[in-house]
């Protein structure tokens, strides 16, 4: 059946009918076999079959179901690095292989690129020794460490405190003017 017969078919209703569901087709197998229906465009839906349809979409399951993370997320900075080092590593291997290949084949490319290689080994173990001190300082200046002299304990202490004298001098003015009224002065 083609895509004209379908419209037609759509157009005047016939699709509950049996003649829809099969195809005119030439002889042999693929005249035995049925063609499965199409649901009708929207403009033609009954008001009961909608209301089927709109019952199973409320049956299904949700396509996306929310997990919570198995392990935090890394912070800005470290993840930063990360990115960084890992772009590095790729790259000098990419360059390495290239090193590799060049010598392989006895190309004047081979000596340059071996020269640079070994530069970017090192950039490279720079990147990552990058990631593992960024994350060694994050974790000491924001994260929890069960140590004393941890700088985020003190960084902790120092916010309550300055929060709690915030509030306290929020409500030392709330009473001031709760007193004399707003604006006025106490002296007229």
């Amino acid at each position: 059946m083609g895509t004209a017969e379908r419209h037609r078919e759509s157009g005047s209703g016939a699709v509950d009918g049996g003649a829809a569901a099969r195809e005119i087709a030439p002889q042999g197998a693929a005249a035995q076999r049925p063609v499965p229906r199409r649901p009708a465009p929207q403009g033609h839906v009954s008001g009961e079959r909608e209301s089927v349809e709109h019952e199973m979409a409320e049956q299904r399951p949700p396509l996306w179901v929310e997990e919570p993370a198995r392990r935090r997320r890394l912070p800005d900075p470290v993840r930063t690095a990360a990115v960084r080092a890992v772009i590095i590593v790729a790259l000098t291997l990419v360059q390495a292989m290239v090193a590799f290949l060049s010598a392989l084949a006895g190309s004047w490319l081979s000596f340059p690129m071996v020269l640079s290689s070994v530069a970017s080994t090192v950039v490279a173990t720079w990147g990552v020794l990058d990631v593992w001190v960024t994350r060694q300082v994050w974790n000491q200046r924001y994260g929890v460490v069960s140590v004393p002299s941890s700088t985020a304990r003190r960084l902790r202490r120092e916010r309550r405190r300055a929060r709690r004298q915030a509030r306290a001098a929020a409500r030392g003015k709330d009473r001031i003017q709760g007193r004399s009224g707003p604006g006025q002065l106490s002296h007229p």
